[in-house]
């Protein structure tokens, strides 16, 4: 959850959690164990299992939010925006999460087979533009996606601000809940920013969470 939010303590799963909040953190296979889409398949999973088991875990699963950052925020984004069987998240909290395999944006080339994006494709994201969109959040915002907290610093030298820029743009256009926060100054893993400002961006987040995991809370 940000790299400057690593020697918190308490840590900022257990300061969820005393918001009165229920945390699962997820594990997932990476790129070097399988392509996509099964790391958003596994994804799928824990919902189910935790589907499954809310009767004896004491939870909502009406009221799931995802929050994830970087590669979790990618994959927290195409769970909100695809999970339209079983429990479905009601938000989504992203911090400088990739919204657009497709395009070259900052650092990133599609035609690179090297890349982070392309382990995870098994190639080049041009030599692949399928399975490159299926793998985009972007290319799957509908009018009807939860809820969406985007944050990302504008300085972010791994992935471009634009993703999310552009991902808050399609969620508006189509009438969909979404708030867009840039951080001056920020970039990847919330490096070069004061502590005072990573924790307002985590505050920030919490109260989205605890807003849309309120008993009859509304998206809009």
């Amino acid at each position: 959850m940000g790299m400057r939010t690593r020697d918190w303590d308490p840590g900022p799963f257990a300061r969820i959690a005393a918001a009165g909040v229920a945390v699962a953190c997820a594990d997932y296979r990476l790129s070097g164990e399988a392509h996509f889409p099964a790391p958003v398949d596994d994804l799928r999973a824990v919902l189910r299992w935790l589907g499954l088991r809310a009767a004896e875990l004491d939870l909502d699963m009406e009221r799931t939010v995802v929050w994830g950052e970087s590669a979790g925020g990618h994959l927290a984004s195409l769970l909100a925006l695809t999970q339209h069987t079983g429990p479905a998240p009601v938000a989504a909290v992203i911090w400088y999460g990739p919204a657009d395999l497709t395009t070259a944006r900052g650092p990133y080339d599609p035609r690179s087979s090297t890349t982070p994006e392309a382990l995870l494709l098994g190639g080049a994201p041009a030599a692949r533009p399928d399975r490159a969109r299926e793998a985009s959040p972007l290319a799957h915002a509908h009018p009807g996606a939860p809820a969406f907290l985007l944050v990302h610093g504008e300085e972010d030298s791994m992935v471009a601000c634009s993703h999310s820029r552009d991902l808050a743009a399609r969620l508006d256009e189509l009438s969909a809940p979404v708030h867009l926060r840039t951080v001056p100054g920020a970039d990847h893993g919330w490096h070069g920013l004061p502590s005072a400002t990573v924790e307002d961006v985590f505050e920030q987040s919490l109260r989205f969470t605890r807003r849309h995991t309120r008993r009859g809370a509304s998206d809009r």
